[in-house]
C-alpha cells in the first residue's frame, strides 16, 4: 500500500540455491513410489504373500503390514510431490529407500546362493513389474539413491514446518489410496492388475526376460493353436474339486473350445487330484514363476485363440457353448 513493498520476510526471502535441484529430485522420488504404490494397491493379496515371505508380519498380520507399508510409501510420494522437504518427510524417505534396498539386496544374495527361486524375489514394485533379483537391486539403486540424494539440497525454510494445507492434502490422498487398496480385491481389475488380458500373446507370457525364457507357449504349446478354455485353479481348493464334473462335462464336448487347467501343484498333490477327482481335461503342472502374476484370486479363467487371449474372467469361464 502507499508504493511501499511487503515486509513480509517469507516473500523477502530469496529461495535457496539448487532449490530447483532439489524440487525436481523429490518429484523423481515421488514419481518412483508413485509406480510401486499403484502395482501394489492393485493387488494388495500378492504384496501381503510378498511380505510373509520377507517375515516382516511379526507385529501385524500380512494384509495389515500391506496397508500400513502402502500408507507410508504414499505419504512421503505425496509429501514430495507437493514440495515438502522438510526432514519429518527425508528422513522417513531415507530410512524407507534404505530398507527396500535391504530386501532387494537379500534376495539377489539368496537367489544367487540357490537359497531363493529368481520368481520369490522382491515385489517391490508389485506383480506388474518383471525384474530378476539383481535387476530389482541395480534398478532400484538407480531409481532411489540419486533423486534422494539431491532431494536433500536446496531446502526452503520458510513458513511453517509443517504446512497445513499440503499436510492436510497428504493425509486425504492417503487414505484414500488406503481405502482403495482396502477394497481392491472386490473391485473388477483383474486385467488391469495382472499380465493376463485380452490381446496378450501365449509367448509373451513368460517367467523372466532372458534369451531363453520359460513362457506359457513353451508350457503348453498347443495353446498357441486353435480355440481353448483355459483355467488357472488351486488342485486343494475344495469349492473348485466340486466344480470338476461340470469342467469334465465340457472338456467332453465335441462342439466347443478344448478346456485345460494350469495348476502350481506338486507332482502328489497332482496324483491326489486326478485320483479323488477323476478329471478328464488337459491338466499342466504350470511353476508358480509363470502364473501368480496372472491373477489376484483362484480360480481365474481365459479363453485363448491361435495363442492369444480373447476374454478373460474372475473365478471359472461359462461352461456353455460359445
Amino acid at each position: 500500500m502507499n508504493g511501499t513493498t511487503s515486509t513480509d520476510p517469507t516473500l523477502a526471502t530469496p529461495r535457496p540455491r539448487f532449490y530447483r535441484v532439489g524440487t525436481i529430485a523429490g518429484f523423481v522420488l515421488a514419481a518412483v513410489f508413485l509406480v510401486a504404490v499403484w502395482g501394489k494397491a492393485l493387488d494388495p493379496s500378492a504384496f501381503a504373500e510378498q511380505i510373509r515371505l520377507e517375515k516382516l508380519d511379526f507385529l501385524f498380520s500380512a494384509p495389515n503390514v500391506a496397508l500400513i507399508a502402502l500408507a507410508l510409501e504414499t505419504a512421503l510420494a505425496l509429501a514430495l510431490l507437493l514440495g515438502i522437504r522438510r526432514l519429518w518427510v527425508l528422513i522417513p524417505a531415507v530410512l524407507l529407500c534404505t530398507f527396500f534396498l535391504f530386501l532387494t539386496g537379500r534376495a539377489w544374495y539368496l537367489t544367487a546362493h540357490g537359497l531363493r527361486t529368481e520368481s520369490a524375489g522382491c515385489g517391490c514394485f508389485g506383480n506388474l513389474v518383471q525384474r530378476t533379483p539383481a535387476e530389482a537391486f541395480w534398478q532400484d539403486v538407480l531409481l532411489l539413491v540419486p533423486p534422494l540424494a539431491l532431494a536433500f539440497l536446496g531446502r526452503d525454510r520458510r513458513g511453517p514446518t509443517v504446512p497445513p494445507l499440503r499436510t492436510a492434502a497428504v493425509a486425504l490422498g492417503t487414505a484414500g489410496v488406503v481405502l482403495f487398496a482396502w477394497k481392491a480385491p472386490q473391485l473388477p481389475l483383474d486385467d488391469l492388475a495382472t499380465r493376463l488380458r485380452p490381446g496378450v500373446a501365449m509367448d509373451e507370457i513368460c517367467a523372466d526376460q532372458s534369451a531363453n525364457p520359460l513362457c506359457l507357449s513353451t508350457v503348453a504349446p498347443d495353446l498357441t493353436k486353435g480355440d481353448h478354455l483355459v483355467v488357472i485353479a488351486d488342485l486343494t481348493d475344495a469349492a473348485f474339486r466340486a466344480a470338476v464334473p461340470a469342467l469334465n462335462q465340457a472338456a467332453g464336448r465335441t462342439d466347443g473350445p478344448g478346456l485345460w487347467v494350469l495348476a502350481d501343484a506338486t507332482p502328489e498333490q497332482v496324483f491326489n487330484f486326478r485320483f479323488a477327482a477323476g478329471p478328464t481335461f488337459r491338466l499342466v503342472e504350470t511353476p508358480a514363476a509363470l502364473l501368480r502374476p496372472l491373477y489376484r484370486s483362484l480360480p481365474r479363467a481365459f479363453r485363448v485363440q491361435d495363442g492369444k487371449v480373447l476374454e478373460t474372467w474372475a473365478g471359472l469361464p461359462p461352461l456353455t457353448h460359445s
